[in-house]
C-alpha cells in the first residue's frame, strides 16, 4: 500500500501546495486584525522573530516526520508506538472541526463576491453583515458551496486535484494581491498605514501580545492539524526538507506582510481604526470600497483573492481526514470525500445557524461557531503540535543533524524540539484555557 501512495510531480508543485496550505484566511483575514489589536509594528516584529526561531522547528519536524514515515498520520503515530494511535486521531478530528467553522467564513466570501458584482448599494456594512450572517438559508447554501468546492478538488487526488488547484490559484492570488497593493499605496496618506506596520512602539510589548503572536504563527503555518505531515508524506525521498521549509516560511511571511501592506494604508487613508477585529475584512474594507471609484470591481478582486487563499488552505485541511479514510479504513477516495462532506456539513450547518436561530445554544458559554474556533485554535492545534514535538524528539528520535548540515544549528534544533518549543506550547495552552 505504501508503495502506491500518491506523490508530488515536482518540488515546485509541493512548494505551491504547502504555501497554499499556509497562506489562507490566517494571512489575509486573521493576521491584519490580530496585528491591529496588538499594536501594529511591535506585534509584527515579535511575530517575525517567532516564525524564524521557534515555529521553524515544528514546521520542519512535521514535514520531516511525514516524509520519513510515509503514512497517514494515525498509522504513522501507531508505527512509532501503538500507544500513540489516539494522539494520531486528534489530527484528522482537528481538521474536521476547523473545516466546520473555517468553511463558514469561506461561504461569507462567496456571498461578498456575488455582492461585489451585483452593484447593490449598502449604506451600513456592519448592519448588512449582521443581517446576512443571521440568514439561515443563504449562509447554509454558501457554506455548503464552499465545502463542495474544496471536496471537488480533493476528490480528484493529489496530482489532478490538489496540485491543479494550487498551481492555478496561487499565481492568480499573487497577481491580484500585487494589483491591490499598488492601488492601496496610491491612496492619500497611505504612508500612515506603512508607519503603523513598520514603526514599532516597544512600550506595547506584553505577555498576551507574545502569546497572540505565537498562536498566529502556528495558525498561519498550518502547524498542529496534520496538514503538513500529510503533505510531507507525499514528498519523494530525494527532495530537501530544509530548502522546502525555508521557502514555505519565507513565502508565508511575505504574503502576510503583503496583506498588511494592502489593508493598512487603505484603512489609515480613510481615517478608520485598525483594531476593528474580525469584522475588518467584512465590514471595514467593504465600506472603503464603496467610497472609491470602481469600488465594486476592486471589492470583487479582493474577495476573489480571499477565496483563492481560503480554497488552497481548505483543501490542505480536509486532506488529513481523507488520507486517513483512504489508507487506514480502505475507502475509495470518492467515498472518503462523500463521507467527509456529510461529516463537516453536519457540524458546519449548526455552527452557521449559531449566528441566528441557534444563537442561544451555548457550549461552555460560547456559541457553536465560537466554541469550534476556541477549541481548535486554543487547545487542539497547540496540543497536536506539542505531541508532535515530544513524539518526534523523544520517541522517533528525530535529530537536527539529519536535516541541518551546520552542527551548531543542528544542536539548537534538538534543544528546541525536545525542550523549548514544548515548554512554550504548554504556556500557550495554559493561557489559551484561561
Amino acid at each position: 500500500m505504501e508503495n502506491n501512495r500518491p506523490s508530488w510531480t515536482s518540488r515546485f508543485s509541493f512548494i505551491l501546495a504547502a504555501v497554499g496550505s499556509a497562506v489562507g484566511l490566517g494571512n489575509i483575514w486573521r493576521f491584519p486584525y490580530i496585528m491591529g489589536q496588538y499594536g501594529g509594528a511591535v506585534f509584527l516584529v515579535t511575530y517575525l522573530l517567532l516564525i524564524v526561531t521557534i515555529c521553524f522547528i515544528p514546521l520542519i519536524t512535521e514535514l520531516a516526520a511525514g516524509k520519513f514515515l510515509k503514512k497517514e498520520i494515525i498509522s504513522a503515530y501507531e508505527s512509532i508506538n501503538p500507544k500513540f494511535k489516539l494522539l494520531g486521531y486528534m489530527n484528522p478530528i482537528t481538521g474536521i472541526l476547523i473545516s466546520s467553522f473555517y468553511f463558514i467564513v469561506g461561504g461569507w466570501i462567496i456571498n461578498y463576491i456575488v455582492l461585489s458584482f451585483s452593484n447593490t448599494g449598502i449604506e451600513n456594512h456592519a448592519e448588512y453583515f449582521g443581517t446576512f450572517t443571521q440568514s439561515p438559508v443563504a449562509t447554509s447554501v454558501y457554506t455548503l458551496l464552499f465545502l463542495f468546492t474544496c471536496i471537488f478538488f480533493a476528490a480528484r487526488g493529489v496530482k489532478k486535484g490538489i496540485e491543479f488547484a494550487n498551481n492555478t490559484l496561487m499565481p492568480m492570488f499573487a497577481v491580484i494581491l500585487i494589483c491591490l497593493i499598488c492601488f492601496s499605496l496610491s491612496l492619500p496618506n497611505s504612508h500612515l498605514g506603512l508607519e503603523y506596520m513598520f514603526k514599532p512602539d516597544f512600550s506595547k510589548i506584553s505577555g498576551h501580545m507574545f502569546l497572540a503572536a505565537l498562536g498566529q504563527a502556528l495558525f498561519t503555518l498550518s502547524i498542529g492539524m496534520g496538514a503538513l505531515f500529510t503533505y510531507g508524506s507525499y514528498i519523494k525521498d530525494d527532495k530537501s526538507i530544509l530548502k522546502s521549509t525555508y521557502t514555505i516560511i519565507l513565502s508565508d511571511t511575505m504574503f502576510a506582510l503583503l496583506a498588511g501592506i494592502m489593508i493598512f494604508p487603505a484603512i489609515f487613508s480613510f481615517g478608520l481604526e485598525p483594531n476593528s477585529g474580525a469584522g475588518l475584512v467584512f465590514v471595514t474594507l467593504p465600506y472603503i470600497f464603496t467610497q472609491i471609484p470602481h469600488g465594486n470591481l476592486i471589492s470583487a478582486a479582493f474577495f476573489i483573492l480571499l477565496f483563492a487563499a481560503a480554497i488552497t488552505s481548505g483543501i490542505s485541511i480536509i486532506e488529513v481526514p481523507i488520507a486517513s479514510m483512504v489508507e487506514r479504513f480502505k475507502l475509495s477516495r470518492t467515498k472518503a470525500c462523500v463521507t467527509l462532506f456529510c461529516l463537516i456539513a453536519a457540524i458546519a450547518i449548526p455552527a452557521t445557524l449559531s449566528f441566528g436561530v441557534l444563537g442561544d445554544l451555548k457550549l461552555f458559554g460560547k456559541t457553536i461557531f465560537d466554541f469550534l474556533d476556541f477549541i481548535t485554535s486554543n487547545i487542539l492545534m497547540p496540543l497536536n503540535a506539542l505531541f508532535l514535538c515530544l513524539i518526534a524528539g523523544w520517541a522517533l528520535k528525530l535529530r537536527g543533524v539529519t536535516l541541518i548540515k551546520n552542527k551548531f544549528f543542528a544542536k539548537l534544533f534538538d534543544i528546541g524540539l525536545k525542550f523549548v518549543v514544548p515548554a512554550l506550547l504548554i504556556i500557550l495552552l495554559y493561557f489559551g484555557l484561561k
